[in-house]
Parts: structure tokens; sequence; C-alpha cells
């Protein structure tokens, strides 16, 4: 049985959905019905966002257009001053788009930059979330000219020239003030540069049944605590430092603030015991610098030996301001062998850009890797969108990868994809991806699984910064992690329910 989360915050792809309408049609709700539906949603969401001005609605051949001549009969009968204008023939509608556009009982017009005169609000339904290939010559002309009007926009579904699946643009795209979608969102929804086209996103109930879902064995979803806050390992009663998991953060002789920041982040976190293990050369500056975390010197040659040796050191971290020298390859591996949950992240990475096979053959399905773009390229020859990337990554590590970025995806081996939108612009600064590979360690060493340990450490990164605001430097944000943590509580019904994104 599908779990609540994963049906709330699931994300359908426009093929997904299309598969979506058609159950809903077989299931006794008519294409009609979704449509009227649809417009009304559309026409009731320009009413709430803006004052009665003159509208203009463009409509496709399709159902889009169908949902657009929906809510210009609607907005009419609201006494608003509507025109529509059609792209392609009248003719070539059919069905339920033909049938919406009887209804309509004004003038259409032909869809071109003429009809912008007069307006002062457009309704995008010129097409649907499925477009893969550039908008032809005159249909672009026409997005061109409505971005340079200044004129508001809202989008019905998705705004024209966006490619609903991955968020890319083939060609020229509208940009949308206000994007209505229906039943779910889709991943180009959250990916940018769909994110930004989209404006304000509102999704509507059109009266799709919930149990539609489950048969299309979706895979992608929007990070939401819904989605592991059951698996999150809270502190409870009778609990001491070591059952709460003992996390070893591996640095270098330089960038020593890397790992610092690492380190509070994890025992901010979940973690019960921190220790940091770094050079002897290093050792006294760092062992000065902590107090609630231990710091202890490796041997010889950077050797872990003697650091992995506890078998309580039950989650690792290694990158933050390890450096990339040779010996450090070396240090990667040593932690891989022992097979413990770990985190990879920065010089972990990038040290492997001449013999990126050894690292990806070396890896467990208890890694995580945290890429960045620069990182993940030096890593993986892969093309395309950013999810089907990160995606192909996954499966080619065994591994749980985490690319980062304004909308960072997070995708497992078995194909599971989350992708998170919570992160604020402020998160763009020196350190806040070391303090999110602590977070992630933290959660690992306190037993979370990897995925939803990436998820969660992702989301509460997010909100620590959003709390903070503007002008936060990474230093701030590992004391924000407990106010998100609070947070978090407060969201958290039941932290002892299974969870849903581990099937």
């Amino acid at each position: 049985m599908t779990a609540p989360g994963d049906l709330a915050h699931v994300l359908l792809s426009p093929a997904q959905m299309g598969a979506a309408d058609r159950a809903a049609a077989s299931a006794g709700i008519s294409v009609a019905r979704l449509m009227e539906a649809a417009g009304r949603a559309v026409a009731e969401a320009v009413m709430r966002r803006w004052s009665a001005r003159p509208v203009l609605v463009l409509c496709g051949p399709g159902n889009n257009g169908g949902d657009g001549f929906v809510a210009a009969r609607l907005l009419r009968a609201a006494h608003w001053p509507v025109r529509v204008a059609l792209l392609g023939s009248r003719e070539a509608l059919r069905d339920a788009a033909a049938c919406a556009a009887a209804a309509w009982a004004g003038p259409i017009e032909v869809a071109g930059a003429a009809a912008l005169a007069g307006a002062e609000l457009v309704v995008d339904g010129l097409l649907g979330a499925g477009l893969s290939r550039a908008p032809a010559q005159g249909l672009a002309a026409l997005i061109e000219a409505i971005n340079a009007s200044g004129l508001p926009v809202c989008a019905i579904d998705v705004p024209t020239g966006l490619d609903g699946a991955n968020g890319q643009c083939p060609g020229v795209a509208l940009q949308a003030q206000l994007t209505v979608t229906f039943f779910r969102r889709k991943p180009g929804h959250l990916l940018l540069p769909g994110r930004v086209l989209c404006g304000e996103l509102q999704c509507a109930d059109i009266g799709i049944p919930a149990a539609v879902l489950e048969p299309l064995g979706a895979r992608v979803w929007a990070n939401d605590p819904q989605l592991w806050q059951a698996g999150f390992p809270w502190p409870r009663t009778g609990d001491h430092k070591y059952r709460r998991g003992h996390a070893l953060v591996v640095g270098g002789a330089q960038m020593l603030g890397a790992s610092r920041l690492a380190c509070l982040a994890a025992a901010r976190t979940a973690a019960g015991l921190v220790t940091l293990a770094v050079p002897s050369s290093v050792w006294a500056i760092q062992a000065g610098a902590l107090t609630s975390v231990l710091v202890e010197a490796l041997g010889a040659g950077g050797q872990l030996d003697a650091a992995l040796a506890d078998p309580r050191r039950n989650a690792v971290l290694i990158g933050p301001g390890l450096g990339r020298q040779p010996a450090a390859r070396a240090q990667v591996l040593a932690v891989l062998a022992t097979r413990r949950p770990c985190v990879l992240d920065a010089d972990a990475l990038s040290v492997f850009a001449a013999q990126p096979d050894t690292l990806l053959d070396a890896l467990h399905a208890g890694c995580v890797l945290t890429p960045h773009e620069g990182e993940f390229a030096r890593l993986f020859s892969l093309a395309g969108d950013k999810l089907g990337r990160a995606r192909g990554a996954a499966r080619r590590s065994g591994a749980v990868v985490v690319l980062k970025g304004a909308d960072t995806v997070i995708a497992a081996p078995d194909g599971r994809c989350v992708i998170n939108d919570n992160a604020p612009p402020s998160l763009a600064t020196a350190g806040s991806g070391d303090v999110l590979s602590g977070c992630l360690v933290g959660l690992l060493a306190a037993g979370m699984s990897a995925f939803e340990a990436a998820c969660a450490a992702v989301w509460l990164h997010g909100l620590a910064a959003d709390r903070l605001g503007l002008g936060l430097l990474a230093e701030d944000l590992p004391a924000a992690l407990p106010g998100a943590l609070e947070s978090l509580a407060r969201l958290t019904d039941d932290p002892s329910a299974s969870s849903s994104l581990s099937r």
C-alpha cells in the first residue's frame, strides 16, 4: 500500500499524468469533466491573484487549449473583459477541447503578437507539459513578444516552451508569474529553470482519484518530511552517546574550517559523538578550535588504521578540507573498505578525477556522494537533464547521489529520486556544502538509511538557511540547526511509523 507522504508529494511526468487522465476516464470521470474543473481552477486562481482587467486567453490545439476556453468562459461570466486567441484552426480541435471551444460565445482571434494589443493579463493555454522540442518559429515569436511586453502571465499546467518532465527549455519559453497545474506537480515545476519560469505554483484538485497513482509506478518525489520523518532518529529516553552514533570525520592539513563546519553540523544534527581525525601537523590548531568534538592525529602518511579501528565509529565523512594529494585516494579507499555508512564530499570525489572507475567500483549501498556540478562532471560522463544524470550516476555507482544546487536532486541506485526546493539563494556561500555533509553523516551515525538521511539532511540544511535569512555565513548554519530540528519536530506526528521511502 502506498504511504500518505508518497501520494501527496509524488511528481508525475507528462506521460504519467496522461496515464492518470486515462485511468480517471476508465473510472467514469470524463475528460470533459476534468477539463471543466481545470478551467475553473485557472479562472479562480486568476481572480484571486489579480483584480478584473482585460484578459487575453491564448489557446492551443490540445486539451491545454480546452482548459483555456473553459477559463475564458468562466472569467467572462464573472464580468471580466476577456478575449480568446487560438493557435491553429478551430477545425483542428477535437473531442472535449472542441466542446469547450463551442461553449465559448465570443469571437476567436488568431494567436499572434497583434492579439496582445489592449491586454493587461495573458492566460497561457497554448501547449501542454510534454513539449520536448523547440517551439516552431511562429510560436517562438509569440513567446518572445509576450515576454518583451512585460504583461503578467498565468500559465496553465506549465509555461509554454517548458518541458514538464525535466524543467528544461528546448528553445524559448514564457515567463509566468503564476502557474496552475492539476492533480500532482511535475519534475519540471521544481527543476531549474522551470521553477523560475513557473513563478508561483498552485496545484489544483480536479477530481482525479488518488487511487490512480499506485499503478503509475512513479519514482520521483518533492522533498518533504512526510517522506522520511518516520525514520528520523529522534533522541529517546535512555539513549547514551554511543547509541546515538559516533561519526568520524577525516580532515586534511589545509582549509581547516571545512572539516570543523562538518563536525559541528554532525553533532548538532544527530550524532552522539563526533571525532575529527587530522594530520598531526594541524592537530593542535583543530583541537584548540573544537570543544564538543574529539580531535585525534592520524598516523604517519595519513594512515587511517587507528582512526577506523574502533567499530563504534559507525559512520564516516571524508572530503571537506581533505586535499587532493595522492594519499587522499588511499584514505578514501580505506574508508570504503570498512563497508561502513559514509559520505564522500569535495576532495574525496575530485581526487579521483583521473581514475573515476577506481572510486565508482569501490562504492557500496551505504555510501552517499555529494557532488556539485563540477565534481559530478569529473566522475561521470553523463549528459542530459539533471534528474536523468543523477539517476544514471546512482545506478552506475551503486550509491546514493546528492547532485547539489538550488534544485538539489537525491537519487538512489534503485531509481528513486527526490527533488529539493526549499533551499534559499543565500546558501550559495563557501562552506555551506561542508555543513550539509556534516548533517548527513550525523544522521547516518544515528542509524538513518542512506537515501532517507540524504533527503532529511538536504531539507534541514535548506530550512536552517531560510531561518537565518540574508547575509548568512556557513559558520552560522550549525547553530541554526537546533531551530530547524524544532520546526521538524512540530511537523512530526508519529515518529514511530514505518518510513514511506524505505520500500
